[in-house]
Order: structure tokens, then sequence, then C-alpha cells
């Protein structure tokens, strides 16, 4: 079997006002993950307290795909694991489009313009789940990004591009050649 690729979000439990701003990323706690596997072909959610129950899927991927998580999701998660997340590869489909555009783009323009679907709320929104105790509402809502961002990746591995609006809303193609890591197969054993 081929290593599983694997589509990652996290929410928090706090926001980067209650940390001291964007620099300190790493002071985040997380409160939940939400993961795709392209090898299991489903999707699931990993609690606060439980996070040690993707550590062996983490380990063993091939790949992980996800938007914005060279600067957000694997260093909030680094505190959370005894190893290496940076030394998995990773495919970061928010860097990419700003390495071929320049500037930034918001995850809910990207599906709008390109899978015709919006995100069902905001980031803030998912720490006020937390602290509302609404388990469901914030695994809905982070399992939805994990949806667009898996579908978008998807795409633009299939059509080596995606659409990008600009700022007077008028979409622009923008070339995505993304190279897939070596997906090694996995070592067959028993246990």
């Amino acid at each position: 079997m081929q290593k599983d690729r694997l589509v990652i979000d996290i929410e928090t439990k706090n926001s980067f006002a209650d940390v001291g701003g964007q620099d300190k990323v790493r002071n985040l706690d997380c409160s939940l993950i939400g993961v795709y596997s392209y090898n299991e072909n489903r999707f699931l959610s990993v609690r606060e307290g439980h996070f040690d129950e993707l550590a062996a899927m983490l380990r063993e991927a091939g790949c992980i795909v996800g938007f914005s998580i060279n600067r957000f999701d694997i260093p909030v998660m680094e505190k959370y694991y005894d190893f290496d997340l940076f030394a998995i590869p990773r495919i970061d489909l928010l860097e990419e489009i700003e390495n071929r555009l320049g500037r930034r783009v918001s995850l809910d323009l990207l599906a709008r313009e390109n899978l015709k679907i919006g995100k069902t709320g905001h980031g803030l929104d998912a720490i006020k789940y937390y602290a509302a105790g609404d388990w469901e509402a914030l695994e809905k809502y982070c399992l939805q990004d994990v949806l667009i961002t898996r579908d978008l990746y998807d795409l633009a591995m299939k059509q080596k591009y995606l659409m990008v609006p600009d700022k007077w809303g008028a979409p622009r193609k923008v070339e995505l050649i993304l190279k897939e890591p070596v997906m090694e197969k996995a070592p067959n054993t028993l246990f």
C-alpha cells in the first residue's frame, strides 16, 4: 500500500490576541484537528486530549496537504508530537499561490471562485464553538475546511491552475504545478 496523503486543518482554543500576536503562533493551543485520508477515503476529527491517536498516521504519511499549514497548523501542532512534523513532505496551497501571485488570498475566496461553495464561518467562530462546548459545530466547521482544501488541491492537481480573484473581483488564472512528493510504499507488516 502506498503511503497516505493527508489533508489537515486545525482549530485553536485561543486567538492571536490572546497570545500576544501572530509572531507567537506556537503559543496557540489546538482544540481540534481535522483530517482527510486519501488511503482510507474518510474524514476524521480528533479532539484535544486525543491528538496522540493521530501520531502514527502523521508519522507514516507520505505527504500532508493544507492551507497555510507551514505558517499556522504545523507550528501549532508541533508541541503535541515528539517527532518533527516539518520533516513530513508538505504541500501548502496558500504558500504555492503566494509564491506565484505575490500575495495571499483567503480559502473562502478560492473556494467561491473555483468550487462555487464558501466556508461556513471564520476561525474566530471556531474559538466561540470551543468555548461554548459545541463540539458538533466545531467539527462541522473544521471538516468543511478540510473538504474545501482537499477539493482545491484535487482541482489544482488536475487542471494545473486555480482561479484567484483580484481585489476588484476579476478572476485571474494562477498556474500551479504542484510537485508531488515521491510516495513510497508503506512497509508490509502484519501489525
